[in-house]
């Protein structure tokens, strides 16, 4: 695709799922709900899009307004403040994650297979997606991932290894923050050596193969965290992914 290509469709392309409705207040009628839901949406779209070209703290609420065609006081309809959208988009981003995490393990009943594909898709979706491992890194630990999505979910699949004897951990909790940090580790190395775009286009196939074994490799530290042996840890970390993961590209 040339860069001449529409930015909007792009940005949605990066994102690759819906933003969710906005949940309608009383009195609302059916087309104000819609229309409100709509400008919601093309708030967090272009706040996305903001952030994908300046970072996070490069973005102000006008050039959110303008690059959406809102009001700059419609904003405020939505959202309190410019770390109100973020929070919203964030928590978007990893609540839909999260919920795809499910579908791909729910065909799996060892725990310990379903720790290494949240990990290993967690690694490629970072390197597929830059800007969304930048932003898992900015809040893989702060109390809204831990209490909700992403964190809630390695809780209670760390619990189920647990109480099914897979896992042998002494403190649940500090486990977990554990595996968090590893990943996040992980996820910085695969953003910090990324090659520029021409040499992306040569090396398209090595790269691919590389960050493939930065995830095993990272799955079966995690594994080995939660009280597996070495090489059954990895073992189960260079398992064939579920089919979804299989077509995924990383670019």
């Amino acid at each position: 695709m040339s860069d001449g290509s529409n930015p909007r469709a792009s940005r949605r392309h990066a994102v690759m799922a819906p933003i969710p409705a906005r949940e309608p207040l009383a009195g609302d009628s059916p087309r104000l709900a819609r229309r409100k839901s709509e400008t919601r949406a093309r708030l967090l779209d272009a706040a996305f899009g903001l952030i994908a070209k300046n970072g996070m703290d490069g973005v102000t609420i006008s050039e959110i307004t303008d690059a959406a065609d809102v009001g700059f006081g419609s904003f405020y309809n939505h959202f309190d403040s410019k770390e109100g959208i973020f929070t919203a988009l964030v928590e978007w981003l990893f609540e839909e994650f999260a919920n795809t995490l499910d579908r791909l393990a729910s065909g799996l009943s060892d725990p310990a297979e379903v720790i290494a594909v949240s990990i290993r898709h967690t690694l490629l979706r970072a390197c597929r997606e830059p800007v969304w491992g930048e932003l898992l890194i900015r809040e893989g630990l702060s109390m809204r991932a831990l209490s909700r999505g992403l964190g809630l979910r390695l809780l209670r699949d760390t619990e189920r290894g647990i109480s099914e004897q897979r896992f042998v951990v002494a403190d649940e909790l500090m486990c977990v923050i554990s595996v968090i940090g590893t990943v996040l580790a992980g996820v910085a190395v695969e953003l910090n050596s990324a090659p520029s775009s021409k040499r992306v286009v040569r090396m398209r196939k090595t790269l691919r193969s590389k960050q493939e074994k930065l995830a095993e490799s990272t799955a079966a530290i995690v594994l080995q965290a939660f009280g597996l042996k070495r090489a059954e840890a990895e073992k189960i970390a260079r398992r064939p992914l579920p089919a979804p993961l299989q077509s995924q590209q990383c670019f």
